[in-house]
């Protein structure tokens, strides 16, 4: 991947609704023929807390922790926390058989380039 396809954007971050600490998840992005493939780390975090959202060109991930607290803390420094990462989609993206998958605290989304993104071989005949 040449980093032109799927870059990190900085500005137009998504705002935030809560009061809560932002983090930005650390991803690793992996391209093949058939699909651009991202891992988000977000530990703690509920498949049902997570919004994946792709829209005129940008990726926008977002997940909230909530940490369930016992009694009083004496000490805390795992706390709520809210996910957000905001990246440039390529418009080869094939938005309809986008996936994704929560194993581990680790969000694997699976960007499948449409069929004209493809790379073909082209076929030469004996003439």
């Amino acid at each position: 991947m040449d980093g032109k396809d799927l870059t990190k954007k900085e500005q137009g971050a998504v705002e935030s609704t809560r009061n809560l600490r932002q983090v930005t998840p650390l991803v690793d992005i992996y391209e093949n023929d058939d699909e651009i493939l991202l891992h988000a780390e977000m530990p703690g975090v509920k498949k049902d807390d997570i919004t994946v959202n792709i829209d005129n060109g940008n990726l926008t991930l977002s997940g909230v922790r909530s940490i369930v607290h016992d009694g009083a803390a004496d000490w805390e420094e795992f706390g709520d926390v809210e996910y957000q990462r905001v990246f440039s989609v390529p418009q080869t993206i094939d938005i309809k058989k986008v996936n994704a998958e929560l194993k581990g605290g680790i969000l694997a989304l699976h960007l499948p380039k449409s069929e004209a993104a493809k790379p073909k071989q082209i076929k030469i005949k004996a003439g």
